[in-house]
């Protein structure tokens, strides 16, 4: 006799996501010392060419969401791949979800449009 128990599956919300950027226009007004501290993370994290290139392939995946197995060649070993695509979810520009034995990154389409208000000229 199986203890195995199947689970719901959720659904995701087809609601649209409403941005909140982290901060005005950068052409708009100069930014307070938080606003910059939040802006810089996120620069910081996209600074460096691999977690460019992940973030990258997970926003351009099909679907909006890339399995951890489909984004991994980018010339760096399995565990650098999971320390920059940590560093990317602690910069909040992704968010993950555990299925099964594989992690499956999302780019939150409230992200780019905050990145995209941020860099708009007024």
């Amino acid at each position: 006799m199986s203890n195995a128990k199947a689970l719901p599956l959720l659904e995701r919300s087809e609601a649209p996501v409403t941005a909140v950027p982290c901060c005005p226009p950068l052409s708009e007004r100069p930014l307070t010392a938080e606003e910059a501290e939040r802006t810089a993370r996120m620069f910081k994290a996209l600074g460096d060419p691999v977690r460019l290139r992940l973030f990258s392939a997970v926003a351009s995946h099909e679907g909006g969401e890339a399995c951890v197995c489909d984004i991994s060649d980018v010339g760096v070993s399995q565990p650098t791949v999971s320390h920059h695509l940590k560093k990317l979810k602690e910069a909040g520009l992704l968010t993950s979800e555990r299925r099964g034995t594989w992690v499956y990154y999302r780019v939150e389409p409230s992200v780019l449009a905050a990145m995209g208000q941020l860099l708009a000229v007024r």
